[in-house]
């Protein structure tokens, strides 16, 4: 929640620019840590935010990291991540970041098919070392969310298929230079119902007892992320419920005792510890439609138009007034889709007011970009 404290600040940087409550960050970390059993690791992912300062907390709270580029890998490293704290997932890693990877020997490549499996062997056999691999299964299990941020069916392009598993392990028999140290899934983005995650156990119980029955007792598994956060109510519901999500896998979950549990969260850590501030450019009435013209867009922040994404809009120039009249709020960018909400509700609104996007921490700021020759705006903690 904003306070005259944060107006104050505001007032005194440039708009737009993205907003990082550290506090709340920490406490989420905390939170995380007093929820989660003591043998789950937990690897943060770097593609929800990867700003070096945000990063330095997550390492220091102990999390490692989950990377899915190369550029990933090395900004993990970069802020003093350990390597053998570092998973590289991604369906199509190129040459030159499965070189770099080897080179600093991370604790595992998540593999997403038999012919990437081939590639990392022939790779590492190059340097006469050898590759830690998990297989990322696709479950076939819908996580009910967005078609764009579902990846745990067999339409997806992502892991391999329950059918390959034969041909996997024949292959993997040839190869050399891969050690097969686990199992890997990942099933979507923003899951609120917690029944897919039940599902997952579930799923992964079966796929888990198959290995072990083909001699693979496996020494670690992964059962990615997904949790999702409350954008309705980011004040309320600032922390998400961790205990009653690490409660499903302690329930359902059935490993063998020398078998690691590994999660992989990015969104739920760091999502509403962040806000997009701007200000109001223009305001233009019409007969049906009001608009609040701000100097943030689509560049700043992507999500509505790509996933018709909604996100919290406040006036925090105006907090103590009551909502009053409806705006559609948008951008400047010269498109139609540069939109961050229609019929918000807010106070009578200005030229001027600072106008806040919240829970804009998770694919923020790491997805912004340079259209329309926008620049690149700074980031504020406090």
């Amino acid at each position: 929640m904003f306070t005259q404290k944060h107006i104050d600040n505001f007032s005194s940087h440039e708009t737009p620019f993205y907003f990082y409550d550290l506090e709340l960050l920490k406490n989420t970390l905390q939170k995380i840590k007093t929820s989660a059993p003591k043998n789950y690791h937990i690897h943060y992912a770097l593609k929800a935010n990867a700003h070096p300062t945000l990063l330095e907390i997550i390492r220091n709270a102990g999390l490692g990291a989950d990377c899915v580029s190369g550029n990933e890998v090395k900004r993990a490293l970069e802020c003093n991540f350990k390597n053998s704290d570092i998973a590289f997932a991604g369906v199509g890693k190129s040459d030159k970041e499965i070189n770099f990877a080897l080179d600093n020997s991370i604790f595992c490549f998540n593999v997403e098919s038999v012919h990437e499996l081939k590639v990392i062997n022939e790779l590492a056999k190059n340097k006469s070392t050898k590759a830690n691999i998990a297989l990322r299964i696709n479950p076939n299990v819908d996580a009910y969310t967005h078609k764009y941020i579902t990846t745990g069916l067999e339409e997806n392009k992502f892991g391999i298929n329950p059918y390959e598993f034969d041909q996997v392990l024949d292959v993997l028999k040839n190869l050399e230079n891969i050690n097969f140290t686990g199992l890997h899934f990942h099933i979507g983005s923003q899951i609120q119902d917690l029944t897919p995650f039940k599902n997952l156990c579930l799923r992964a119980n079966e796929i888990n007892k198959w290995f072990i029955q083909k001699g693979y007792l496996l020494p670690h598994i992964n059962l990615g992320g997904g949790l999702g956060i409350d954008y309705q109510n980011p004040d309320a519901n600032s922390i998400p419920d961790f205990e009653k999500y690490f409660a499903i896998f302690k329930q359902f979950l059935e490993l063998q005792p020398s078998q690691e549990i590994h999660f992989e969260l990015g969104r739920s850590i760091i999502a509403q510890c962040g806000s997009l501030i701007s200000r109001v450019l223009y305001i233009k009435n019409g007969i049906n439609t009001n608009f609040a013209i701000l100097d943030a867009g689509m560049t700043e922040l992507i999500r509505p138009a790509l996933y018709q994404a909604y996100h919290k809009i406040e006036n925090i120039s105006k907090l103590e007034l009551p909502n009053s009249t409806k705006y559609d709020v948008v951008g400047p960018i010269c498109e139609s889709s540069d939109c961050f909400g229609k019929a918000v509700e807010m106070p009578l609104t200005e030229r001027g007011d600072i106008i806040a996007i919240r829970s804009a921490g998770a694919y923020g700021e790491v997805m912004s970009n340079h259209y329309n020759l926008r620049d690149q705006v700074k980031s504020v903690f406090m």
